[in-house]
């Protein structure tokens, strides 16, 4: 492992790795509806659990995040990088990106925004903040419920081995890896 007088100095960037890589889907299970590939986003509080995902204000998605609301973070699976690619590369100004995409929209319990059928993780969230953050505006979201598919759980808890879940970085998608400890409290 290099020392500190051997590193380089780069200029400011995203360099936090891997980051998860979501589906977000919003609008109105009724009518307009999109989904977006986002991969900045994350967990920023627990007591209520909120989460924080990151949209140019030039997305399509984010006129509609304004308009109504709430939102579902759609958690994939290494068989979704297809799904992730076409809705991180087509707007959903000009085509159904559901049909696109060959997802199925499902109505949700607590928020407007539909689920994604075909993803074994659906978080949903109302929209309590938004943040101007550069590039990007912060939109936080309070989990109103989450959806797990029986066939992800271990113990009653998400199997990240049954999961296969996706990490994000500089353009690539990852499989997670082995395990390799834990936490105190787990």
């Amino acid at each position: 492992m290099a020392n500190q007088t051997e590193k380089r100095l780069y200029p400011p960037s995203a360099a936090l790795c891997p980051t998860p890589v979501v589906l977000v889907t919003c609008g109105d299970y009724m009518g307009e509806m999109n989904a977006i590939t986002v991969a900045w986003v994350g967990t920023v509080a627990s007591e209520p659990p909120m989460i924080a995902i990151g949209i140019r204000p030039t997305r399509y998605s984010f006129g509609l995040l304004q308009r109504y609301g709430d939102f579902v973070v759609n958690l994939p699976t290494t068989d979704h990088v297809d799904v992730l690619n076409y809705c991180g590369t087509v707007s959903g100004r000009n085509e159904d990106k559901f049909k696109g995409a060959g997802i199925t929209p499902a109505r949700a319990d607590n928020v407007r925004a539909p689920l994604v059928a075909e993803f074994p993780v659906n978080i949903e969230c109302k929209i309590k903040n938004r943040i101007g953050s550069g590039s990007h505006d912060l939109f936080l979201g309070e989990v109103m419920c989450v959806h797990i598919a029986p066939e992800v759980l271990s113990r009653g808890d998400i199997d990240p081995e049954k999961m296969n879940p996706l990490a994000y970085f500089n353009g690539l998608y990852f499989a997670l890896g082995d395990q390799v400890g834990k936490t105190p409290n787990k």
